[in-house]
């Protein structure tokens, strides 16, 4: 199936990956949509009426990343911009209390993963013609900044920034751009728990004020429209009045 563009978003099928991979489709891209549940994806491929592929994905298994990008390739031929959206938390429990399975599977889901599926995409997009293409990175503003109790997502996503700065330094060769959005307080489930109350540096519980994860979404189809030779390395989109400026 021939495609002028297309893009994987993995953790498609909620929050912000939902959201970028409706943007992309606007924008006209074909996109892959991957993630654990195949009824989210499909809701999103049906909601954006476009060309969308539906591929259930575990991140956390080498083999099933491998398969969605085989998929890519034999669907669509090509793959232009990887958005490597897919993560997750750990409970907010005191540090010394923080299990170390836990801390894996953060790992595996947050650092990991994003390593083997820009490998992935390296493989695609160096050998494709054109060649080259554009890896998006989900960061975060904990990779600037820590919230308390949050060791293992925060030393995920400080690495994510390592990660996006050798991806882009090593995909010079091929024309691969990489790029990383680093958001605070997109309404999405995994900040619902803010409207209630959050855990501050100075130990109050207290809401957050949060954005609609469409800016996000907007976002990032702004970054994948860049040709090849602009990048933007790092943006930042928040909630205006979110404490993060400022904490600590």
């Amino acid at each position: 199936m021939a495609a002028s563009k297309v893009a994987i978003v993995t953790g498609a099928g909620t929050g912000v990956g939902r959201a970028a991979a409706l943007a992309l489709m606007k924008a006209g891209y074909a996109v892959a949509l991957a993630g654990r549940r195949k009824e989210p994806l499909e809701a999103v491929a049906k909601e954006g009426g476009g060309n969308a592929l539906v591929v259930p994905t575990d991140v956390k298994d080498v083999a099933s990343i491998r398969a969605l990008f085989a998929k890519v390739k034999e669907t669509y031929g090509r793959l232009d911009v990887l958005f490597n959206n897919a993560g997750m938390g750990a409970p907010p429990v005191p540090f010394e209390e923080l299990p170390v399975e836990k801390w894996k599977e953060v790992v595996d889901t947050n650092l990991t993963a994003i390593f083997v599926c820009t490998q992935e995409a390296f493989k695609i997009m160096k050998d494709q013609s054109p060649k080259g293409g554009r890896i998006i990175n989900n960061g975060s503003i904990s990779a600037h900044t820590p919230r308390p109790r949050s060791a293992a997502y925060t030393s995920t996503k400080h690495a994510v920034t390592g990660l996006t700065k050798s991806t882009s330094l090593d995909g010079r060769a091929y024309d691969i751009a990489c790029s990383q959005i680093d958001i605070g307080n997109a309404a999405t489930p995994m900040t619902d728990r803010m409207v209630a109350g959050v855990l501050q540096p100075d130990g109050q519980m207290k809401p957050e004020p949060r954005m609609d994860a469409e800016h996000v979404g907007s976002a990032v189809a702004y970054m994948a429209s860049l040709p090849l030779d602009a990048n933007v390395l790092f943006m930042t989109v928040m909630a205006t009045k979110m404490p993060f400026v400022g904490r600590g």
